[in-house]
């Protein structure tokens, strides 16, 4: 298993994960909703390095 690529993919996931509750707390500072896409985005994004987590840390070898 590829530790190193590992361990990218979670800062990466937490990266996006902190920019989306940047993004949801825009609201609570009286801030216009906006649906630009933005929330989608991150949360597939986040979706799919969680799969691709998952897929490494199950994988033999």
């Amino acid at each position: 298993m590829n530790y190193t690529y590992l361990r990218r993919l979670y800062a990466r996931r937490a990266e996006l994960e902190a920019k989306l509750e940047l993004y949801d707390a825009r609201y609570c500072f009286g801030e216009e909703e906006v649906d630009d896409g933005t929330e989608n985005e991150l949360k597939q994004r986040i979706e799919e390095i969680s799969e691709e987590i998952a897929a490494l840390e199950h994988s033999p070898g």
